[in-house]
């Protein structure tokens, strides 16, 4: 099943999950330490009303993470992918919905797809043979480049995860994120020494 099917098919929190790890995994270029967002993750965790504290926990995590002027590049210069991706993600934490209704939660976890899989091609070194991240997220994979597949896997065995498990796969799917984060540490790392 295709990325764009699995969304269709997801339920509220899968869909909460999904968009938040996607968040998660761009937490370096937000500035924001790795356990930023653990409170949200902590609130889809809930068995009886999940996420009810969800709306407050947005808020606090917005205001920890929102600040201006981070990782702001230069257009042409070495520094621009990096700032391009930045925005992309203070994208992402900004239209965090915190209505957690399927419709904003579906929306939003559409675009945090989106954005994800773009921040990974701004940043991976080899090129993506795909003109955009539509392609890809619709099943076809031909000519990616490693760190836009990597993305892609994880988006894909998240949702999975959540589907066949539900609250219980949350885990998974966070430890999923966890290392997406790291790779992307990394990566944002590695491209700021190649600055120096």
């Amino acid at each position: 099943m295709s990325l764009v099917e699995l969304i269709a098919q997801a339920d509220e929190r899968g869909l909460a999950a999904s968009g938040l790890a996607c968040l998660d995994r761009c937490v370096p270029l937000l500035g924001g330490d790795d356990e930023i967002l653990r409170p949200l993750w902590a609130s889809l965790a809930e068995s009886e009303g999940w996420g009810e504290d969800w709306g407050e926990r947005v808020e606090q995590a917005r205001a920890k993470l929102d600040v201006p002027g981070v990782g702001v590049g230069v257009p042409g210069g070495r520094g621009f992918a990096e700032g391009e991706a930045s925005v992309l993600a203070h994208r992402m934490l900004g239209a965090v919905p915190v209505d957690r209704g399927a419709g904003n939660l579906r929306e939003w976890a559409d675009a945090c797809s989106v954005a994800a899989l773009q921040i990974h091609r701004l940043l991976d070194a080899a090129s993506d043979g795909a003109s955009s991240v539509t392609a890809r997220r619709e099943g076809r994979t031909q000519d990616m480049s490693p760190l836009v597949a990597a993305e892609l896997r994880r988006q894909i065995a998240i949702l999975e995860v959540l589907s066949a498990h539900g609250p219980a796969g949350l885990r998974q799917a966070l430890a999923l994120s966890t290392e997406g984060r790291r790779v992307l540490r990394a990566v944002v790392s590695r491209r700021a020494r190649g600055r120096v």
